[in-house]
């Protein structure tokens, strides 16, 4: 599938009282949105946004070092969920939809948290991690759903949703 990427700033705060997977698609929705604004009405956009979800605690992307390092340490040993809203639009047609994939994270020591957050600085990513590097080759247990969900984009859904509403 031929694609552009476009990224436009925008608000990831959200209104309170919503469930995590309304929470996802809150903040995918509003992304598709502020980019729908700025192309034709005929294309087709796709956002996406991804959540970490601790004991039914929404955690965000970490804002300094200590932060990262505080994240990961409430993440070992524990199952989590890794929550993607999806939203496509194309002009007022909209398919949205959430898919969980449950983490459960190894025993982690201090050191090898520490060493992840210098070496990969994870300060963009919900739950201080990126599953593809080296924290997932020696901190993930288990998986309980779609790897490319804890990536950030269902990608085998998504291809489904596009093909079943003729978008492909």
């Amino acid at each position: 599938v031929p694609f552009e990427i476009m990224v436009k700033e925008t608000d990831e705060h959200f209104p309170p009282g919503l469930s995590p997977e309304e929470v996802a698609l809150y903040i995918a929705r509003n992304k598709a949105m502020a980019v729908q604004q700025t192309v034709t009405n005929d294309r087709i956009i796709l956002a996406a946004d991804t959540i970490v979800v601790l004991e039914d605690h929404i955690i965000g992307k970490p804002v300094h070092r200590e932060d990262a390092v505080s994240m990961l340490l409430a993440l070992s040993g524990e199952k989590h969920k890794v929550i993607t809203g999806v939203v496509i639009r194309q002009g007022e047609k909209e398919i949205a939809f959430a898919d969980t994939t449950e983490v459960e994270f190894h025993d982690l020591t201090l050191e090898q948290i520490e060493f992840y957050v210098d070496k990969y600085k994870p300060y963009d990513k919900a739950g201080a991690y990126a599953i593809q590097e080296w924290i997932g080759v020696v901190g993930i247990k288990s998986i309980h759903g779609d790897f490319y969900n804890v990536m950030g984009l269902p990608v085998s859904r998504v291809l489904q949703y596009l093909s079943e509403a003729g978008l492909r």
